[in-house]
């Protein structure tokens, strides 16, 4: 009988299981292995586009400057400066606008 499974075996020569191919949405729910990763679309604003890491995860969300200034307790200015590159995001800058859209800070470099 054949049935669908959402895995597939990969065997060795010796026709021994050697390694299992998951579906990618599985395999973050069984590891929750998410965190640090970069969705292509926000490299493709970095490198393509020339956004700044923080305008690039900021549309990534869908969210504006004012919602993302307002979640880290800054201006909408201030914002503004270090998304166009006028102003260098100090380390605990980046800290809460990082909390602030839900990723971590490490994402922002």
């Amino acid at each position: 009988m054949n049935t669908h499974t959402d895995y597939q075996i990969i065997k060795d020569t010796a026709g021994k299981p050697a390694f299992v191919v998951i579906p990618y949405g599985s395999w973050v729910k069984q590891t929750n292995i998410t965190a640090g990763l970069i969705p292509n679309e926000v490299a493709g604003a970095v490198i393509e586009d020339d956004f700044t890491p923080f305008r690039a995860w900021r549309e990534y969300f869908g969210l504006t400057q004012a919602e993302v200034a307002k979640r880290a307790d800054m201006t909408q200015a201030a914002l503004s400066q270090i998304e166009s590159g006028a102003h260098k995001a100090r380390k605990a800058t980046r800290e809460k606008l990082a909390r602030a859209m839900g990723i971590m800070a490490e994402q922002l470099k």
